[in-house]
Protein backbone atom coordinates (compact mmCIF):
# COMPACT_ATOMS: atom_id res chain seq x y z
CA UNK A 1 0.00 0.00 0.00
CA UNK A 2 1.23 3.46 -0.89
CA UNK A 3 0.21 6.54 1.06
CA UNK A 4 0.58 9.99 -0.43
CA UNK A 5 0.36 13.22 1.55
CA UNK A 6 0.32 16.58 -0.20
CA UNK A 7 1.30 19.89 1.38
CA UNK A 8 2.21 23.41 0.41
CA UNK A 9 -1.11 24.72 -0.81
CA UNK A 10 -2.47 28.10 0.20
CA UNK A 11 -3.68 31.50 -0.91
CA UNK A 12 -1.51 33.51 -3.27
CA UNK A 13 -1.99 36.54 -5.49
CA UNK A 14 -1.97 36.26 -9.25
CA UNK A 15 1.59 36.22 -10.52
CA UNK A 16 2.87 34.61 -7.35
CA UNK A 17 4.43 31.22 -6.73
CA UNK A 18 3.84 28.14 -4.62
CA UNK A 19 5.64 24.84 -4.26
CA UNK A 20 3.60 21.75 -3.56
CA UNK A 21 5.11 18.65 -2.02
CA UNK A 22 3.87 15.08 -2.02
CA UNK A 23 5.45 12.73 0.49
CA UNK A 24 5.09 9.03 -0.24
CA UNK A 25 5.35 6.00 1.97
CA UNK A 26 6.91 2.80 0.77
CA UNK A 27 10.41 1.61 0.12
CA UNK A 28 9.98 1.45 -3.63
CA UNK A 29 9.04 5.09 -4.26
CA UNK A 30 12.00 5.42 -6.61
CA UNK A 31 10.31 2.99 -9.00
CA UNK A 32 6.99 4.89 -9.18
CA UNK A 33 5.95 7.25 -11.90
CA UNK A 34 4.23 10.22 -10.28
CA UNK A 35 1.65 12.71 -11.43
CA UNK A 36 -0.12 15.86 -10.31
CA UNK A 37 -3.78 16.50 -11.08
CA UNK A 38 -6.18 19.23 -10.04
CA UNK A 39 -9.89 19.72 -9.69
CA UNK A 40 -11.65 23.07 -9.61
CA UNK A 41 -15.16 23.48 -8.17
CA UNK A 42 -17.76 22.21 -10.60
CA UNK A 43 -15.15 20.85 -12.99
CA UNK A 44 -13.70 17.46 -13.72
CA UNK A 45 -10.29 16.47 -12.48
CA UNK A 46 -7.58 17.39 -14.96
CA UNK A 47 -4.00 16.40 -15.52
CA UNK A 48 -1.25 18.87 -14.63
CA UNK A 49 2.14 17.15 -14.85
CA UNK A 50 3.90 13.81 -14.52
CA UNK A 51 7.43 12.55 -14.00
CA UNK A 52 9.11 9.21 -14.61
CA UNK A 53 10.62 7.08 -11.87
CA UNK A 54 14.09 8.43 -12.56
CA UNK A 55 13.02 12.02 -13.07
CA UNK A 56 14.48 11.93 -16.53
CA UNK A 57 11.17 12.36 -18.33
CA UNK A 58 8.43 14.84 -17.64
CA UNK A 59 5.12 15.70 -19.24
CA UNK A 60 2.93 18.77 -18.80
CA UNK A 61 -0.52 19.93 -19.66
CA UNK A 62 -0.46 22.75 -22.18
CA UNK A 63 -2.16 25.04 -19.69
CA UNK A 64 0.80 24.93 -17.28
CA UNK A 65 3.73 24.39 -19.62
CA UNK A 66 6.44 26.98 -19.01
CA UNK A 67 4.98 27.97 -15.63
CA UNK A 68 5.00 24.75 -13.59
CA UNK A 69 7.88 22.36 -12.97
CA UNK A 70 7.59 18.84 -11.62
CA UNK A 71 10.57 17.27 -9.89
CA UNK A 72 11.35 14.52 -7.43
CA UNK A 73 13.82 13.57 -4.73
CA UNK A 74 13.87 9.80 -4.43
CA UNK A 75 16.07 9.96 -1.34
CA UNK A 76 13.27 11.87 0.40
CA UNK A 77 10.37 9.94 -1.17
CA UNK A 78 8.95 13.25 -2.32
CA UNK A 79 7.69 14.75 -5.54
CA UNK A 80 7.31 18.49 -6.01
CA UNK A 81 5.32 20.86 -8.15
CA UNK A 82 6.82 24.33 -8.46
CA UNK A 83 4.12 26.71 -9.65
CA UNK A 84 5.12 30.13 -10.93
CA UNK A 85 3.17 32.94 -12.59
CA UNK A 86 0.00 31.64 -11.01
CA UNK A 87 -3.35 32.66 -12.48
CA UNK A 88 -6.83 32.69 -10.93
CA UNK A 89 -7.73 29.79 -13.22
CA UNK A 90 -5.11 27.67 -11.44
CA UNK A 91 -7.36 27.68 -8.37
CA UNK A 92 -8.18 24.07 -7.52
CA UNK A 93 -7.52 21.19 -5.18
CA UNK A 94 -4.24 19.63 -6.27
CA UNK A 95 -3.68 15.88 -5.97
CA UNK A 96 -0.61 13.76 -6.41
CA UNK A 97 -0.89 10.26 -7.78
CA UNK A 98 1.38 7.26 -8.14
CA UNK A 99 1.80 4.61 -10.80
CA UNK A 100 3.70 1.80 -9.04
CA UNK A 101 4.63 0.18 -12.34
CA UNK A 102 6.69 3.25 -13.10
CA UNK A 103 6.10 3.38 -16.85
CA UNK A 104 3.22 5.75 -17.40
CA UNK A 105 3.66 9.50 -17.41
CA UNK A 106 0.57 10.93 -18.97
CA UNK A 107 -2.87 12.43 -18.47
CA UNK A 108 -4.97 9.29 -18.05
CA UNK A 109 -5.90 9.22 -14.38
CA UNK A 110 -6.97 5.57 -14.64
CA UNK A 111 -3.31 4.65 -14.96
CA UNK A 112 -2.51 5.89 -11.45
CA UNK A 113 -3.32 3.51 -8.61
CA UNK A 114 -2.74 5.67 -5.55
CA UNK A 115 -3.92 9.17 -4.71
CA UNK A 116 -3.36 11.69 -1.98
CA UNK A 117 -6.05 13.63 -0.16
CA UNK A 118 -5.35 16.88 -1.97
CA UNK A 119 -4.20 20.37 -1.06
CA UNK A 120 -6.09 23.56 -1.84
CA UNK A 121 -4.50 26.23 -4.02
CA UNK A 122 -6.32 29.53 -4.32
CA UNK A 123 -5.07 32.31 -6.59
CA UNK A 124 -6.65 35.71 -6.09
CA UNK A 125 -6.88 38.29 -8.86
Amino acid sequence: QVQLVESGGGLVQAGGSLRLSCAASGRTFSSYAMGWFRQAPGKEREFVAAISWSGGNTYYADSVKGRFTISRDNAKNTVYLQMNSLKPEDTAVYYCAADPLGYYIGPNDLMYDYWGQGTQVTVSS
